[in-house]
């Protein structure tokens, strides 16, 4: 059900076919991180084709492993550092999909950086603009290099990353929030503009407390095992990047 903040809760009873993304090519940001990773494994476990992409090439290169040890389709593996990747960097990337794949059935924006809580009178300016590009920026020039192929799928679906700071403004979280309310407004721009393209949607998800590297990092004094692992959370992804999700646009998903 959508309630009036526009937030969609999947169906505790939800369990994703294990056919849904057959023959589908979804690319992943941020693929070498704890929920970009897992959500890697589960979309290649339900028969995509994942182009891995991040800056950290051993940590991909075990996602790789453990989707090929797996059975599941060859994923491909894409380095590259969003932080200082440039406009051209994107449709180089977009052409070489185009030219291995012909399309892109699906893009998951899981590449996320947190920065260093702080008052914005006091915030970091060098770190402003690191969380600016890697949260906002490249998820805007990836997203706009991909709309070709994106829109030759017959059914294509473009996830961004959400938090509630990015919905209600709170002290100290300075540029993380900042780009977390514009990637709110981007999600909502997108699904509007391609409201009439039947077969492409924009959502976002918000993973919410969930135990992942960036979250220790935001929480330090958490017990980290209170929290549900990635994995629990799958589902949410799934369910937004297959078929069970084509009635929903320019809506946020909270996972749990």
């Amino acid at each position: 059900m959508i309630d009036n903040h526009n937030r969609f809760t999947i169906p505790a009873s939800y369990v994703a076919a294990k056919d849904l993304l057959a023959a589908r090519v979804i690319l992943v940001t941020g693929a070498g991180t704890d929920l970009g990773g897992m959500a890697a494994r589960a979309f290649a476990s339900h028969g995509a084709t994942v182009v891995l992409l991040d800056h950290d090439v051993p940590a991909i290169e075990i996602v790789y492993d453990d989707i090929v040890q797996a059975g599941a389709p060859e994923p491909a593996i894409y380095p590259m550092n969003l932080m200082g990747a440039t406009p051209t960097d994107y449709e180089e990337l977009a052409e070489r999909i185009g030219d291995e794949f012909d399309r892109l059935d699906g893009l998951l924006h899981a590449r996320i950086e947190l920065g260093v809580p702080s008052p914005i009178e006091h915030y970091d300016i060098v770190q402003w603009a690191r969380v600016i590009q890697v949260n906002l920026h490249a998820p805007f020039l990836l997203t706009r290099a991909c709309l070709p192929l994106l829109k030759r799928a017959e059914d294509a679906s473009v996830i961004f990353t959400s938090a509630d700071v990015g919905r209600r403004g709170r002290a100290y979280w300075g540029a993380y929030g900042v780009s977390s309310f514009a990637i709110e407004g981007l999600i909502q721009i997108l699904a509007d503009e391609l409201e009439t393209r039947s077969g492409l949607r924009v959502n976002g998800i918000d993973p919410s407390a969930v135990r992942t590297r960036l979250r220790a990092a935001a929480y330090p004094a958490e017990d980290p095992m209170t929290l549900p692992h990635p994995e629990e959370i799958m589902p949410a992804y799934l369910f937004l990047m297959g078929k069970d999700s084509q009635s929903l646009n320019g809506i946020v998903v909270t996972s749990h």
